[in-house]
């Protein structure tokens, strides 16, 4: 049975602890998550649908959104200049650029072949400083369901993107861990993560916020473990439990034991014997459209503001190329 999270006044998401989140979010990976890369790349197929080119993009948190993912978007658009933004973003941006060559080997490099594409960086967003011009992409692959505050998120890039252009996204669904869930409620447990956002509450989301043509879909993947201890590793590199109301203190080696067992006693399994997990993922994208004029009786509209909408409705009376799908 899917569980997905209510709307909530302050934007928070229920049962997840921000501060927990913030912990993990702060570690910076030896190697992205291969589910995420697994993911990223799959979305990054989706880009067939969208005929823009943007010419400047961000790619948040690209260090746990997946280094293959990125370099896949970054092929497809090699004139483009990327800005690296969200966890881990200086730390990618240090792991990518290549050391300083010697002096002495430094007229070999003269003849060397043209950078890679996935080596055009503009540079890193501090803080969460917003770019220096508006972009026209933003690509945020596995990042929402482990945000706090997400409404806030997609706020911000709402505000970074240029008109027409277009917010590239993929989270964990709710469907997501339905069997593991099952089993720490059949042992009285707490819940082994918060619940997840449904695809359609995203879409709702997406069009409050000002954003147009939201596209959304998902897909369910099955992923075969043989053992437990194989699934407690995938778990550890995806992520942690940030439910608030998990166990607040150190476990021992009998509840590691205990949990395993659970695992290897309650999961299914397939026709080969492995233990099965459901992972749900949700796969959106939407553009941000031009302002548009308030209607009232009255309306007082400054005058470069009209100018800028009477230039904007000229350019759209030409024919332009359809976003996308």
């Amino acid at each position: 049975m899917a569980v997905s999270t209510p709307a909530v006044p302050d934007d928070r998401v229920p049962d997840l602890d921000p501060v927990a989140a913030q912990r993990w979010h702060a570690r910076v990976p030896s190697a992205s998550p291969w589910l995420h890369e697994t993911v990223g790349e799959r979305m990054a197929q989706r880009l067939d649908w969208i005929v823009a080119r943007p010419q400047t993009w961000v790619s948040w948190s690209p260090l746990l959104g997946g280094e293959r993912a990125h370099r896949a978007v970054a092929r497809r658009y090699p004139e483009a200049r990327v800005w690296l933004a969200g966890e881990g973003a200086a730390a990618a941006q240090r792991r990518w650029q290549a050391p300083p060559l010697p002096w002495w080997r430094r007229w070999k490099a003269r003849a060397a072949a043209a950078p890679a594409p996935e080596s055009a960086l503009a540079g890193v967003l501090q803080d969460s400083a917003a770019p220096p011009e508006p972009v026209g992409l933003i690509w945020a692959n596995m990042a929402l369901h482990t945000v706090a505050q997400p409404r806030a998120l997609l706020q911000r890039w709402h505000d970074w993107l240029a008109v027409d252009g277009f917010l590239m996204f993929s989270c964990l669904g709710p469907d997501t861990g339905r069997e593991l869930r099952a089993v720490h409620a059949a042992q009285g447990w707490p819940a082994p993560a918060p619940a997840y956002v449904d695809m359609h509450d995203w879409g709702d989301q997406l069009v409050a916020l000002g954003f147009a043509d939201p596209v959304m879909d998902m897909e369910r993947l099955t992923l075969a473990y043989p053992n437990a201890e194989r699934l407690l590793a995938d778990l550890r590199e995806s992520g942690r439990n940030w439910h608030v109301g998990r166990f607040g203190a150190l476990r021992g080696r009998g509840w590691r034991a205990r949990w395993l067992r659970a695992m290897e006693d309650g999961l299914p399994r397939n026709a080969e014997g492995q233990l099965c997990v459901t992972v749900e993922i949700v796969y959106g994208h939407a553009f941000r459209p031009a302002p548009r004029l308030p209607v009232a009786p009255v309306t007082n509209v400054p005058l470069e503001r009209l100018r800028q909408t009477l230039r904007a409705g000229v350019a759209g009376d030409r024919p332009a190329p359809p976003h996308g799908a």
